[in-house]
């Protein structure tokens, strides 16, 4: 994780790779990877409330920086989950290529045949 930017940047596409199948896909670093994510065009990617309050779009960050964008409920993202990278997908935006384990609800949903 990064500290919050102070300055804005222009938005680029970078790549986000999810490393449960070895799909890819393209994420604007001004969108979250739910966002990006959702152009993939899987059947069924949960988006819950898209406002960090559900969990069900909670992934792993394995490598890359990203930004938290909003708040997070505590009640599924804890500090140690933080620390290790794991959180809500509708919260956080990539700043440059990042991979990305999916965990919990949305696993079901990336790991579907035939999809």
């Amino acid at each position: 994780m990064t500290d919050v930017q102070t300055t804005p940047m222009a938005a680029t596409a970078v790549t986000v790779r999810i490393a449960d199948t070895g799909e890819a896909y393209s994420c604007r670093t001004d969108e979250s990877l739910l966002t990006g994510m959702h152009r993939l065009g899987k059947r069924g990617i949960p988006v819950g409330c898209r406002g960090g309050g559900c969990s069900v779009c909670k992934i792993e960050v394995k490598s890359g920086a990203w930004e938290q964008m909003r708040a997070m409920s505590r009640e599924y993202v804890s500090d140690n989950d933080l620390a290790a990278g794991r959180v809500l997908a509708c919260c956080v935006r990539p700043l440059e290529e990042v991979e990305v384990a999916v965990i919990g609800k949305l696993n079901k949903s990336i790991m579907r045949p035939g999809s």
